[in-house]
C-alpha cells in the first residue's frame, strides 16, 4: 500500500503533468497557423500600412438613396420588393472618384477602402454572378473600377470592403440580423423563411465574387471583410467561420493577392495568422490605450452613421477628429475615417468641411503622424499633451491639447535629453531651459499667441 506521503507526492506530480499538458495545448492553439509567414515577413508586408496611420473609409450603396442609415433595410424590416425602389432610382450623376481621391489625399489620408458590397447585397462592381449590380442601374458602369483607377492615380493604396452578409441573395440563410426576421423570431418563421436556402451555394458565391475583386483590378492592398456574429446558444441564428468557410476563404485571398492586408472579422481568432489587424469600431479615445502593442486600426465615422444620413446631426468637431488621429498614433494604431457619399455620388458639405479641416492641420503637422507610434516609456507625458514618436528620425512630438496660458510648458525629466525644440508647423525655434524648480525638468517657452491650429505640435530633436 502507498503511504499518505507518497500519495501526496504522486498527486502533485500528476497535477504538474496536467498543468504542463494544459499549457502545451494552450500554446499549440495560440500558435495555430493557416499559412507559413513569419513575424518578420508580416511586419515587412504591413510596413506601408503602419507607417501611413491614416486612411479613408467610404460606405456607399443603395442606402444612400434612402438617406437614413446603411442598415435601413434591417432597421425597417424591408423585403427585397420594398427595397427595390432604391435600385431602380440609383443614379449617381455627380460621381467623380478623382475628386474623392484628391480630397482624401489633401486630408493626409494614405489609403482608402470602399464598400464593394454591403449587407444589402448590392454590388458596385460588374460581377458576372449577380444582376444586382451598378451596371444594371442608371449608372450603367463599373463604379469600383473608376474608384481604383482614381485613387491609384493619386498615389494612394486601395482596398475593398466586402460584406460577408447578404440580405438580398436567395441562398443566404436568414439569421437574427436578417431584415425579415426582425418582426418574428419564432422557430416556425425561421424554418419557413429558410426553406430551400443553401449556405453552401452562398459560400461559393462569395468566393466567386472575392475572386473577381482580387483578379480584375490589379494590385489590391486591403480587404476589409465584415462581419462574424456566432451564436453559441443557437448556432443557426448567427454566423461565424464555419458558415463563411473562413479558413479556405482566407487561403484563397492570400493566394490571389499575396501582399494583401486583411482585417479580423472572419472569426479566426484561434489562428495566429487569421487576421492582420484588430478593428475597434466607434470606440472612445480613452479605450484606444488598451490596444497599445498590438496591430490595429480604429474605424470611425464623421457622424453617427456609415452610409449617407441626411438628417443625422451628431457630427464630430474638428478637435474630436484630431483627437482620434493623434490618440490612435500615440498608441501605435491607425485611424480610418468614414465618408458616406450621397445618392448622387458626392461628399456632402459636412463631410467636405471635415476633410478640409483635417487637410489644414495635416499640411503643417503630418510629420507627427506618419511613421510615428507611442513614445518610449522614458519620456513622461507633459500635462495637457499627447506624445507621438518617430524612432527612425529620433523625433518626439508634443501635441498641445491645452495651450499654456503663460506660454511655459514643463517637460518633466527631459533635461539632458533634447538637442533642439521647435514648433512643427513653421519650424520656428522654441527655447528650452532647465527648470529652476526641478533640475530634471525642462521649461519650453512658447509664443504667447497660440499658432492658428486647434492642436499645435512641438517637435523635439532627441539626444
Amino acid at each position: 500500500m502507498l503511504t499518505c506521503k507518497r500519495k501526496v507526492m504522486m498527486s502533485k506530480k500528476l497535477h504538474i503533468l496536467l498543468l504542463i499538458l494544459s499549457l502545451s495545448i494552450f500554446v499549440a492553439k495560440a500558435q495555430k497557423m493557416i499559412g507559413t509567414e513569419t513575424d518578420a515577413q508580416k511586419q515587412q508586408r504591413m510596413k506601408w500600412w503602419t507607417d501611413s496611420r491614416f486612411g479613408m473609409f467610404i460606405h456607399w450603396g443603395l442606402y444612400a438613396g434612402a438617406a437614413r442609415h446603411e442598415w435601413v433595410k434591417h432597421n425597417e424590416a424591408l423585403s427585397n420588393e420594398q427595397y427595390q425602389k432604391y435600385f431602380d432610382e440609383f443614379n449617381p450623376d455627380m460621381f467623380e472618384p478623382q475628386k474623392w481621391a484628391k480630397q482624401a489625399k489633401a486630408a493626409g489620408m494614405k489609403y482608402a477602402v470602399l464598400t464593394s458590397k454591403h449587407h444589402e447585397g448590392f454590388c458596385l462592381f460588374d460581377s458576372k454572378f449577380t444582376d444586382y449590380k451598378a451596371t444594371n442601374t442608371q449608372a450603367k458602369r463599373d463604379l469600383i473600377k473608376e474608384y481604383v483607377d482614381a485613387f491609384k492615380a493619386q498615389g494612394m493604396k486601395v482596398g475593398f470592403y466586402y460584406s460577408l452578409l447578404d440580405w438580398h441573395h436567395p441562398d443566404y440563410v436568414m439569421d437574427d440580423i436578417h431584415p425579415l426576421t426582425q418582426k418574428d423570431k419564432s422557430e416556425a418563421n425561421y424554418e419557413r423563411l429558410n426553406k430551400g436556402r443553401d449556405m453552401a451555394k452562398y459560400r461559393q458565391y462569395m468566393r466567386n465574387q472575392i475572386t473577381e475583386l482580387l483578379t480584375h483590378y490589379g494590385k489590391i492592398d486591403i480587404l476589409w471583410l465584415d462581419f462574424s456574429f456566432p451564436n453559441k446558444k443557437d448556432p443557426k441564428r448567427g454566423k461565424g467561420k464555419d458558415e463563411w468557410g473562413s479558413v479556405e476563404l482566407l487561403k484563397l485571398i492570400r493566394k490571389l493577392q499575396p501582399g494583401i492586408i486583411v482585417d479580423n472579422r472572419l472569426n479566426l481568432e484561434e489562428y495566429k495568422d487569421g487576421a492582420d489587424f484588430e478593428t475597434p469600431e466607434q470606440v472612445s479615445t480613452k479605450e484606444l490605450a488598451k490596444y497599445r502593442g498590438k496591430t490595429w486600426e480604429t474605424c470611425q465615422t464623421f457622424s453617427g452613421s456609415w452610409g449617407y444620413y441626411r438628417d443625422e446631426n451628431t457630427w464630430k468637431t474638428h478637435r474630436q477628429l484630431l483627437d482620434l488621429l493623434i490618440t490612435s498614433t500615440s498608441n501605435g494604431g491607425n485611424l480610418i475615417l468614414n465618408v458616406g457619399p450621397t445618392g448622387r455620388g458626392e461628399f456632402d458639405y459636412r463631410a467636405t468641411n471635415a476633410l478640409d479641416s483635417m487637410a489644414y492641420w495635416m499640411h503643417a503637422n503630418s510629420k507627427a503622424i506618419y511613421n510615428c507610434t507611442y513614445a518610449p516609456d522614458s519620456y513622461a507625458v507633459p500635462e495637457g499633451t499627447k506624445l507621438t514618436y518617430n524612432a527612425a528620425t529620433k523625433k518626439l512630438y508634443v501635441h498641445l491639447f491645452t495651450y499654456p496660458v503663460d506660454g511655459k510648458l514643463t517637460l518633466p525629466g527631459y533635461n539632458g535629453k533634447i538637442k533642439y525644440s521647435e514648433l512643427l508647423n513653421d519650424h520656428s525655434e522654441v527655447i528650452n531651459k532647465p527648470s529652476t524648480a526641478n533640475e530634471g525638468d525642462l521649461i519650453v517657452t512658447l509664443p504667447k499667441k497660440k499658432p492658428l491650429y486647434e492642436i499645435p505640435v512641438i517637435e523635439l530633436d532627441l539626444q
